[in-house]
């Protein structure tokens, strides 16, 4: 059994009465500061609300975190002016942290911003700007290391929805690093972030080619007003709401009406039917929203849990090659490809889960991302308090016809695009292998 004693004095001192902050291993050996000692500035993001229709500002959430790098906003706020956009600018060498979250494991995650952005960022996340004690680089690598996860969770306040405040940053030992070590720790991170990018690049690239080869490249969103609708189509719909009849899905479908196959012709939906519970003490490695990197197309993480804790929703066991897509609208671009380092992972139910023996995984994963599969998946969602797509609307999807010599050349920029992903997240698992291993041998 690991314990800690502790003086009645300390608990006066710290007015806590929780284990987690009085746990032994969280304490250091190497010569530290705390927090308030390195930073010059830090600042909480806008509480206003946000929206997905491009309109204001762009803000950054925890959801566009790419490993530990600052990605692209994907919402917008139209409830703040110019001048507080302007403060709120995030900058080259800005630490975000994640302040508040349901799950705690991703309270006082970090990502650094690489460069000067157009970009605010949300209430749940607070920046920090660090002085000369440490670099921007070193400080995401520690605070995202197991000893900076000691110290946040330390300080971290548990509720229901979990807290780490700059306040409490200030408390936190951080480590004092040598000029040398940290040099050694910034290029292993600038390193990362280049074929982080590169891999972005190539996805890109796959989806780009796919849209020019399907007549799409160009293929926009007018403003149409009006939609003229036959009665017999309302009945094979079943929907009589304006949303399902919007003109781009109409001119979508009009543009791929020769090239349109039934997407269950030529895909396996993947029933939902696994029961965790029946193995209470097995470990299982649990995906959810949270875990897809929609930017590569990859799982990006997971949480650990026993058969007898897994969620309710932990029903689907992957297998490699499987493409799993998010079914509730607003994170319809969640969407990746399982890796042979996954088989066997759990998922969440909110994800459909695509298997086929008629189309290459990789380009399965760049249709589903796709204009092609996302407008028509945006199009069946249905509900009211969880606005989703449900599984029967399956059967009103379709599926281009991808000719072979375009599918290898899709193949090929997927899998050298996660290639480049695989190094960058080797380099950053070597930065803070190296920061761990110096924090153990209490610095040189």
């Amino acid at each position: 059994m690991t314990h800690s004693i502790i003086q009645k004095s300390q608990l006066e001192g710290a007015l806590r009465l929780d284990a987690e902050y009085y746990c032994a291993s969280s304490s250091m050996e190497i010569k530290s500061l705390i927090g308030a000692r390195v930073v010059n500035f830090v600042q909480y993001g806008t509480s206003k609300d946000l929206n997905e229709e491009t309109k204001g500002y762009p803000v950054l959430r925890l959801n566009e975190f790419e490993s530990y790098f600052a990605g692209t906003p994907s919402k917008y706020c139209d409830k703040i002016n110019k001048s507080v956009f302007e403060s709120l600018k995030l900058q080259k060498g800005d630490v975000l942290i994640c302040r508040t979250n349901g799950n705690s494991k991703l309270v006082g995650k970090a990502a650094m911003v690489m460069n000067d952005t157009d970009m605010a960022f949300a209430s749940y996340l607070f920046r920090i700007r660090p002085n000369e004690q440490i670099t921007s680089p070193c400080l995401t690598i520690f605070l995202n290391s197991s000893y900076g996860r000691q110290q946040i969770e330390k300080y971290l306040m548990p509720s229901i929805q979990s807290n780490f405040s700059p306040a409490k940053f200030r408390e936190i030992k951080i480590p004092i690093f040598n000029l040398d070590f940290q040099n050694n720790i910034d290029e292993l991170f600038l390193s990362s972030y280049i074929f982080h990018k590169k891999g972005q690049t190539l996805y890109r690239e796959a989806e780009d080619f796919l849209l020019e080869e399907l007549g799409l490249k160009d293929f926009g969103e007018e403003n149409d007003l009006i939609s003229i609708i036959k009665f017999g189509d309302v009945l094979t719909a079943n929907r009589i709401d304006a949303e399902y009849f919007q003109p781009k899905y109409l001119r979508l479908q009009e543009k791929l009406k020769s090239k349109n196959q039934p997407l269950l012709k030529f895909i396996q939906n993947v029933p939902a039917k696994f029961e965790p519970a029946k193995e209470p003490d097995k470990e299982f490695k649990y995906v959810e929203l949270s875990h897809i990197n929609s930017v590569n197309g990859l799982i990006d993480g997971y949480e650990a849990v026993l058969g007898k804790e897994a969620p309710g929703r932990a029903k689907r066991v992957l297998r490699v090659g499987d493409v799993i897509v998010s079914s509730i609208e607003g994170s319809l671009d969640k969407v990746a490809l399982v890796s042979k380092e996954q088989e066997g992972y759990l998922a969440s139910t909110g994800f459909f889960q695509f298997r086929s023996n008629k189309i290459a995984p990789e380009v399965l994963l760049i249709l589903m991302k796709s204009i092609v599969m996302q407008w028509q998946l945006k199009q069946n969602c249905a509900g009211t308090i969880l606005t989703a797509v449900p599984s029967e609307a399956l059967n009103r999807v379709y599926i281009p016809e991808i000719p072979q010599s375009v599918a290898g050349r899709i193949i090929n920029f997927v899998i050298e695009s996660h290639t480049a992903r695989q190094k960058s997240k080797e380099l950053l698992e070597e930065a803070k292998r190296k920061v761990e291993e110096i924090i153990e041998r209490g610095g040189d």
